[in-house]
């Protein structure tokens, strides 16, 4: 059986990326792989769109596979 991740996991994804500045390895339909760190999640028209550091505007979904390069660092940021 195959897992079907929905473009919301990946808006989820890359709100994260934009908000920490963690990169993504991203796949496009297409064949192109990059790894970029998201700048903003917008939409307009009823389409999502994200918008990478070095690879501008891309279509959400356009995006056939996001994943981190590496696991979230652990570390305890202390709140006043």
């Amino acid at each position: 059986m195959s897992h079907l991740v929905e473009t919301c996991d990946f808006i989820d994804m890359f709100e994260e990326s934009a908000k920490m500045h963690r990169p993504l390895v991203v796949t496009l339909s297409g064949g192109q792989h990059f790894e970029d760190t998201a700048r903003d999640v917008v939409t307009e028209d009823g389409a999502d769109y994200v918008v990478f550091r070095q690879h501008g505007r891309v279509a959400a979904r356009d995006v056939l596979s996001c994943v981190w390069p590496a696991p979230r660092p652990e570390r305890y940021d202390a709140k006043l």
